[in-house]
């Protein structure tokens, strides 16, 4: 295979970033092809922890372009800060390319993502108030600017001048400041000449490299749960993190996606408010979330556990069409005696094994559980399935049995080098 998509398969937070950055040492490309600087990815090596909120994973292989595509929302001080921060830490720079067409995030999102917030009161969907929901609503709106604007003086004054219309009508209906355009504007040109050697047309530098055969890694932000059609709707992202949003989010033809890898956290964590059917509480919740350091890479919320929802998988592979599970934290699950695993649902006196498009109906929804049974050895150091302990595989063949997607790979640590690879993506 030469194009490859890595694809949370549950709420986010399903450890993308680090099976992202193993994968794309095999990759001339990698792409982040949707969200901001709303979600990050973590990724270990070499006894050092980096965080990623903009730039792809591929960033740590000094021979790998790094796109940032045209469905993104980018806030320009937040990238070129990420950037420095890498800089810094000696990682080259110099191959990362913007896409022209991806929407500018400026900080009247981020005052209108907390305003918009502050108004739900008792509903309040809990975005992380990186101003992600306003800047794709501008999009949608036709209000919005693109990195191209910020490059193009003429286009610049023009769109900005647009914008600020609307959005200070906006701010007044919220009693909050407006924003003065020439101050604005002056400080959009100065971002752009940082700016310009960046941007591009991505979309051209991307049929170009699927013509040519070039590996391509695509990398999403959340995970399928929380896309804004399919995933849990209104406690949803604002874009679609599944494999079918990428053709269009980055410019190239429709059958350019050959391999989607879903990434499934052996439980299940989500941020913020929704349903969430197998969600656990109390002291067993709390040693979980703390072994697994499940707190946010941007927000360091805490984040919600629950035992692993084989629905919410099929949920995902029936949209996405995923051939192949990565399944991540593996390890966090030692010592567990017990452990369950959601098969399907009960409403109304009746077996569910598929997700409704109401909350209203979901958060009724009653989890059924197979309990298996749990593993004590140390699988930290595994290098090959048959190394893992048996009930550690029957968990494995589990998972795959009720999906009937094969594990193609399993994490059984935070380092790269912890990473057994079953079934190469790239290699088909």
């Amino acid at each position: 295979m030469k194009r490859v998509v890595v694809e949370g398969s549950q709420w986010g937070d399903e450890g993308k970033g680090k099976i992202t950055d193993y994968l794309s040492e095999k990759a001339k490309v990698v792409v982040r092809f949707q969200g901001g600087n709303n979600a990050g990815h973590t990724i270990v090596f070499g006894g050092k922890k980096y965080a990623l909120r903009l730039i792809p994973s591929g960033i740590f292989h000094k021979n790998t372009v790094c796109v940032l595509a045209s469905g993104m929302v980018i806030s320009p001080a937040a990238f070129l800060e990420e950037v420095d921060v890498l800089k810094k830490a000696g990682f080259d720079t110099s191959k990362i390319m913007v896409s022209d067409r991806a929407s500018v995030l400026f900080d009247y999102h981020k005052t209108l993502d907390g305003a918009n917030e502050a108004q739900l009161k008792g509903a309040k969907i809990g975005t992380t108030g990186r101003g992600i929901g306003p800047c794709y609503t501008d999009k949608a709106s036709r209000v919005g600017l693109r990195m191209g604007d910020l490059i193009n003086k003429t286009s610049l004054q023009k769109r900005l001048k647009s914008a600020l219309e609307f959005k200070n009508r906006e701010l007044r209906s919220f009693n909050l400041p407006e924003v003065d355009f020439n101050s604005l504007y002056k400080e959009c040109l100065k971002l752009g000449e940082k700016l310009k050697p960046f941007i591009a047309n991505t979309a051209i530098y991307l049929q170009e490299q699927v013509k040519k055969g070039t590996k391509i890694l695509f990398e999403g932000a959340q995970g399928a749960m929380l896309c804004l059609t399919y995933g849990t709707y209104p406690y949803v992202t604002s874009s679609s993190p599944m494999a079918n949003s990428i053709p269009l989010s980055c410019g190239i033809p429709t059958n350019s996606v050959e391999y989607v890898l879903g990434i499934a956290k052996a439980y299940t964590t989500r941020v913020g408010e929704g349903p969430f059917p197998t969600e656990l509480f109390g002291d067993f919740a709390d040693e979980l979330r703390e072994r697994g350091h499940e707190y946010g890479t941007v927000t360091k919320r805490p984040r919600r556990i629950g035992w692993l929802d084989l629905n919410v998988l099929n949920h995902a592979a029936g949209i996405s069409g995923i051939n192949g599970w990565a399944v991540t934290l593996l390890d966090v699950l030692t010592g567990v005696d017990e452990i369950k695993v959601c098969t399907k649902y009960t409403f109304e006196g009746k077996d569910v094994t598929t997700i409704p498009a109401t909350l209203e109906e979901y958060e009724q929804y009653k989890p059924h559980y197979i309990t298996l049974k749990g593993w004590k050895e140390d699988i930290s150091k595994v290098k090959s399935f048959e190394e893992l302990p048996k009930n550690a595989q029957t968990y494995l063949k589990t998972i795959e049995k009720y999906t009937k997607v094969p594990i193609a790979m399993f994490s059984v640590g935070p380092d790269r080098t912890q990473t057994v690879v079953l079934h190469d993506p790239f290699a088909d």
